[in-house]
């Protein structure tokens, strides 16, 4: 599997996000560098965590909706006498 990888403009936002959860939820500022570090640091040691969760709720997903479709292509079928 690849490294995970944001975009400049995503990496930005989740920094804000870190940043404003210390703020709000632990009274405590969080430099730029340190929020950049922080982030780094959890999609280093967390993200395929998060990443292999998001493949198997797919991977379970496309099972139910092919069982789906596959009952209703039976529903379909006519009758060989």
């Amino acid at each position: 599997m690849s490294e995970i990888k944001f975009s400049s403009t995503q990496k930005e936002l989740l920094v804000q996000k870190l940043q404003h959860y210390f703020a709000s939820e632990l009274d405590q500022e969080l430099a730029q560098f340190d929020a950049d570090f922080l982030l780094d640091f959890f999609t280093k040691e967390m993200g395929n965590h998060y990443y292999n969760q998001g493949i198997y709720d797919a991977q379970q997903l496309l099972t139910e909706k092919l069982d789906y479709i596959s009952d209703e292509m039976y529903q379909l079928e006519k009758p060989a006498n």
